[in-house]
């Protein structure tokens, strides 16, 4: 499946902020993702949320893989360039009937990274539909103004600080992104995105990957980066190194600097008991 976008892909990309479907693993593979992810949830770790949630891949060889896999990576290079690093990964899981969402935001607001050479790539490991709360985007948004934001850390938001765009969003101009497991989409750190609650007896099982051009800086402080295509000649980040098993010791604790380090920058200034 790896291929580059064509041209009115990237056309496309460069006016409506995002493209999908995009052909990216087979449905056995994405099966098997979702296998594993299913069974790490289920497997009684007292922190296996937070797990899943931020930088996953420095504990999962298999999503460190996945990160660098040409299917993933190569049509990212179309819009990017050849030289790209993963800034970070997360699981947008929702179960059946889970009231979970994600509220209207804009990532460019809260992740300090410039230019805005940034994109994220989600990946389907179980079919995102409308009734078990897809991905929905406002078409265009990237292109006009950084909307002011709050935040929340509201109960039931699935963003880390439950950040919302502070106006209304005209919800009659957003589009479903709709995924069969192994599909992603792509879309610009500026589009104005967001997702509705599992009202469905399925899951929504998706796989976040933040790519980044190796220029890009992050502002504020140094954080790190895996390398996921070509080089590196810019040192911007400190790099991060593959685990050698699921969930091991080395590997935990190479994570948990990673995040310390990420958080020390993000959520400088921050006030984590603000209420909406």
């Amino acid at each position: 499946m790896t291929a580059p976008l064509t041209d009115q892909q990237v056309a496309q990309y460069n006016r409506d902020g995002y493209i999908s479907p995009v052909p990216a693993i087979d449905a056995e593979r994405a099966a098997n993702f979702k296998a594993e992810y299913d069974s790490f949830r289920n497997s009684g770790d007292p922190e296996v949320g937070d797990l899943l949630r931020s930088k996953p891949h420095l504990i999962f060889p298999s999503l460190f893989d996945l990160v660098r896999d040409p299917a993933i990576t190569e049509p990212v290079t179309s819009i990017l360039g050849p030289n790209l690093l993963a800034w970070g990964t997360s699981f947008f899981a929702k179960n059946a009937g889970d009231p979970g969402y994600v509220s209207w935001h804009q990532d460019a607001n809260y992740w300090g990274l410039e230019p805005h050479e940034v994109l994220t790539a989600w990946i389907a490991f179980s079919p995102s539909r409308r009734e078990n709360g897809c991905m929905r985007v406002v078409p265009g948004s990237h292109l006009g103004e950084a909307f002011e934001h709050r935040d929340t850390f509201a109960e039931g938001n699935l963003l880390s600080r439950g950040q919302e765009i502070a106006v209304e969003v005209d919800e009659n101009s957003a589009a479903d992104i709709c995924l069969e497991p192994g599909e992603m989409s792509l879309h610009h750190v500026g589009l104005v995105h967001g997702s509705d609650p599992n009202t469905s007896t399925i899951p929504r099982i998706g796989f976040a990957i933040r790519y980044i051009a190796t220029h890009v800086r992050q502002h504020g402080g140094r954080t790190t980066a895996t390398l996921a295509r070509g080089v590196d000649e810019f040192d911007h980040f400190d790099l991060e190194t593959r685990p050698v098993a699921l969930n091991d010791t080395t590997g935990r604790a190479n994570r948990k600097r990673a995040i310390e380090q990420q958080h020390k920058v993000l959520y400088a200034g921050v006030d984590r008991n603000a209420t909406a």
